[in-house]
């Protein structure tokens, strides 16, 4: 059998085209994610979902999704039931930690029991950002709060929670995005602070969940690290902070590589992204013209890289077997008093 390219790609529409089709088949995509325009309804995700799977013939291809709550919530109402962001969750935790937690544990565990049943099995969820005065909003509310150490508890909860439910979770955006002061999808943003003051706060959240199977990178420089390139290329910072310092040996994947804070084509970027140490380039926006760029410069998974992607494949854990209905009226009344 093929192995499976180090690239996890997306697409146009609410279906495939016989371009994308063919292209997966030839090419061999780790995994898919989907978006806002990939959703039209619940019978349609599904078979969506099932004919990525089908293209690269694997029934347990990861198939990723941001459902975060709030305004990263790729499946709305009237689908799914409409999720509250981080920020909410964390002004629970404020009032009462054990109730925080809670939350954090059931908004996943809810999310979980609404993605499998279409297939989807991973949830790119916790946000382990911890955002400064000042910093853009593209994290923003995103974000449970400004306190490394409950961030570090909340984002545990979650991903606990996905865990519970079947699915994986993927930690972003590694080693950190509180301080960018600019949109990642717009510029690249740099953060000019001392190492130790990163280590102190920003690795924090990242360096508790060490040990979760996938990570995703951040696209801002660090001048401290490496002033030449961001997070997402730099072989330092991999090597040095995400993988020396936190101490993290799982997948770590790009954050979108269309995304405007990286510079040149999109297979320039994609080499980078490679040449850099990820283990995975990710497109999301299901342009063929860029993926095709991209899927030219994205080599098969080997070494350590197909290591961790094997163990994803096998990590997906077995779901408990907890009432839906009387969860979501936990979380629901939760909210009712927050």
């Amino acid at each position: 059998m093929t192995e499976s390219k180090a690239m996890i790609l997306g697409c146009s529409g609410l279906t495939l085209t016989l371009e994308e089709i063919a292209l997966y088949k030839a090419e061999q995509p780790w995994g898919f994610i989907l978006f806002g325009r990939n959703i039209g309804d619940a019978q349609q995700i599904t078979d969506l979902v099932a004919s990525m799977r089908e293209a690269v013939g694997r029934p347990d291809a990861p198939v990723l999704i941001d459902q975060e709550g709030g305004r990263v919530q790729r499946i709305r109402p009237p689908i799914l039931q409409s999720y509250p962001n981080a920020q909410a969750l964390g002004a629970i935790y404020l009032r009462d930690r054990e109730q925080g937690l809670r939350a954090a544990w059931l908004m996943s565990r809810l999310h979980a029991f609404d993605l499998m049943r279409f297939g989807i099995n991973v949830d790119c969820l916790p946000v382990l950002d911890v955002p400064v005065e000042g910093a853009s909003n593209v994290i923003g509310n995103r974000a449970y709060g400004f306190d490394p150490k409950m961030v570090s508890e909340m984002g545990q909860a979650a991903a606990d929670g996905l865990k519970a439910g079947g699915m994986l979770p993927v930690m972003k955006h590694i080693p950190g995005h509180g301080r960018g002061m600019v949109d990642s999808h717009h510029e690249l943003p740099v953060v000019d602070v001392p190492l130790d003051d990163l280590d102190a706060h920003d690795f924090v959240p990242f360096r508790a969940l060490n040990k979760e199977l996938m990570g995703m990178s951040a696209h801002l420089v660090f001048n401290a690290i490496d002033p030449e390139r961001p997070a997402t290329t730099s072989r330092k910072v991999i090597e040095e902070i995400i993988r020396g310092r936190i101490g993290f040996d799982g997948l770590l994947m790009s954050d979108d590589s269309s995304m405007n804070a990286l510079k040149g084509t999109l297979g320039e970027r994609a080499a980078n992204i490679v040449a850099g140490g990820c283990d995975i380039v990710l497109h999301c926006n299901g342009v063929m013209s860029e993926m095709l760029q991209v899927v030219k410069e994205v080599p098969p998974l080997a070494g350590r890289s197909l290591e961790r992607a094997k163990a994803v494949e096998a990590g997906f854990p077995a779901a408990d077997d907890a009432d839906e209905a009387s969860l979501r009226d936990e979380f629901n009344a939760m909210l009712a008093v927050a």
